[in-house]
Order: structure tokens, then C-alpha cells, then sequence
């Protein structure tokens, strides 16, 4: 699942443009989980739906099998960002933290892995929380000047709290 190449840069380090050029990349490609994070946290559609490819795919269940829950995979940006920004918006404010990105470049596709630390709070009842440690494995495309996701699988390493108030069983 993780991208554990020994090094970060595919470049040689003589070719300063080729450099600079995989420097851009890696931050698009960084920036699209930001966008996915950031976007949920201020329920900002346009942002959220920036990070992913027309045709992409969710996959929450391995993070929601960890404690009983089965979420089908979500296929379609617009299905994505309507189920999520719908099942928390007003209920739930989240908070998401990025960490540990590697990244992988094949062309116009790309990988990264990484952890990602989400709080999830109930807006009603701030004592019912969930907060989870997940790995991200992402499968990116480039879209012009930008990356965008194309396929994210959601592990759990642990959690705390109640998952199951906030993501139901």
C-alpha cells in the first residue's frame, strides 16, 4: 500500500528543469488531498470537488470495517462530494491533518500514500467525537496544470471515540 521508494525526487539532479518540473508536480499532487481535506472541513463544494477526477472512486470500507461499519464505494465525483458535504454538513464539523505524503510518478499517473488524522465532532454534542488515524492510498491523473484523484482507499491504522455516531454502524 505505501510508496517506499528510497528516495523523493525521479530526476536527475543536473536536469534543473526536469527538476523543477517534478518539484510542481509533487505539490499538485499534495495539494489535491489538501483540497479533499480542507474542502470537507469548511464544506466548501467547489473546493472539495476540485480534488477529484469526473470518474473517481471512494473507498471507505476498510477505515469503517474496523468497527462494523459497511459503506458502499462511492463512484463519481458528483456522488462523492454529494454524500459526504450531505452527511456532514450542519451535523458534523471535521478537521483533517496531513502527514508523511510519498509520492510515486509514472507519466500523467501518479500514487501517494499518507497519513491523514481526522476529527469528526457532532455540532449538537461536542462530547461525541471520532478521531482517526487513517492511511490514504491514492491513485491520481493529471488534469491539466493540476492532479486530481482518480481512486482513494481509506485504511485505519486506530481510532477513538464513537465512529459509529458519526458514520452510523
Amino acid at each position: 500500500m505505501y510508496v517506499t521508494a528510497d528516495h523523493a525526487l525521479s530526476a536527475p539532479a543536473s536536469d534543473a528543469n526536469a527538476v523543477a518540473g517534478e518539484l510542481r508536480d509533487r505539490a499538485e499532487i499534495v495539494d489535491a488531498l489538501y483540497r479533499f481535506g480542507l474542502g470537507q472541513d469548511l464544506k466548501d463544494r467547489a473546493l472539495f470537488a476540485s480534488a477529484f477526477a469526473a470518474d473517481a472512486e471512494l473507498d471507505f470500507r476498510p477505515a469503517a470495517g474496523k468497527w462494523g461499519g459497511r459503506p458502499p464505494v462511492m463512484s463519481g465525483r458528483d456522488a462523492i462530494v454529494d454524500t459526504i458535504l450531505t452527511m456532514f454538513t450542519g451535523r458534523v464539523d471535521t478537521t483533517h491533518q496531513v502527514t508523511n505524503p510519498r509520492i510515486a510518478i509514472d507519466g500523467h499517473t501518479a500514487r501517494l500514500t499518507a497519513l491523514v488524522e481526522a476529527q469528526h465532532l457532532l455540532a449538537a454534542d461536542r462530547a461525541v467525537f471520532a478521531l482517526l488515524k487513517n492511511p490514504y492510498d491514492v491513485g491520481l491523473v493529471r488534469d491539466g496544470e493540476r492532479w486530481v484523484i482518480r481512486h482513494l482507499r481509506i485504511d485505519n491504522a486506530w481510532y477513538t471515540g464513537d465512529p459509529t455516531a458519526i458514520f452510523g454502524g
